[in-house]
């Protein structure tokens, strides 16, 4: 294996897409599952289309709308999928005609009232809507201690505010629909240290830590996940809760 860089935390996050956690296609079949019948799922805050083409293997036809046209314009192509610049506020999709909507880790960043109100004129009677996202990590036992340390006290105050409505899971997000239980569902993935420690590298948080103290603080952190993990090259899990606010309308 290659020798890891000497500064974990220069590997950056334009390399976002490398690391990003896969959502599991048990997710999109499940929602499947739910609904009135399976013409049409809109996935709004699609970004590149993470989330968008596991429903395309459930509907016969998808909808990924996201307000990035740059996102837009990497997004995944498949044939019976299409992708619309827009915001969540103001979708360009007909009355009534939608089955299931979706935001994969992107309703924090909407205008949930305007939101809402387009929800309720695109959607079918008795579609579904479903917000997902994904929380805090969790690792071993041996190693989880000094992350959670590491993600709450040192970088915490570095995420933006809305950082705590995705680790709330969504709990203290308004929700005016019939609410529906989820089942426990979560992803994982087997990294190696530089895998690991290339997906934190794309934080947010972790490029507004280094602006305003330095590096000191990833540099310590990066040196005792090393020590305790052990040979860089062994692959532990790493596992994400998956949480939902799941309404039919």
């Amino acid at each position: 294996m290659n020798e890891a860089p000497k500064n974990w935390f220069d590997q950056g996050g334009q390399h976002y897409a490398h690391f990003r956690p896969e959502y599991p296609a048990e997710l999109a079949t499940w929602l499947a599952g739910l609904v009135p019948d399976l013409d049409l799922a809109v996935d709004v805050g699609c970004g590149t289309g993470q989330f968008t083409t596991l429903l395309a293997k459930s509907f016969k036809q998808v909808l990924g709308i996201d307000p990035s046209q740059s996102q837009i314009a990497h997004a995944t192509p498949l044939a019976n999928v299409s992708y619309l610049c827009a915001p969540a506020e103001q979708l360009p999709v007909d009355d009534r005609c939608a089955s299931l909507i979706t935001a994969a880790q992107a309703a924090h960043w909407f205008q949930l009232p305007a939101f809402y109100d387009e929800v309720r004129r695109i959607a079918k009677p008795g579609a579904v809507l479903a917000l997902i996202t994904y929380g805090v990590l969790t690792l071993e036992a041996a190693l989880n201690a000094r992350f959670q340390q590491f993600y709450t006290d040192e970088i915490g105050p570095h995420w933006p505010p809305e950082r705590a409505l995705v680790d709330s899971g969504y709990a203290t997000l308004p929700f005016p629909f019939d609410e529906q239980q989820a089942p426990a569902l979560h992803i994982q993935h087997e990294w190696t240290l530089p895998q690991f420690l290339g997906y934190v590298s794309t934080w947010s948080a972790i490029r507004a830590a280094r602006e305003a103290q330095g590096d000191a603080i990833l540099t310590r952190f990066a040196d005792d996940l090393a020590h305790a993990w052990g040979d860089p090259s062994t692959v532990r899990p790493v596992r994400w809760p998956i949480h939902l606010r799941l309404g039919t309308l």
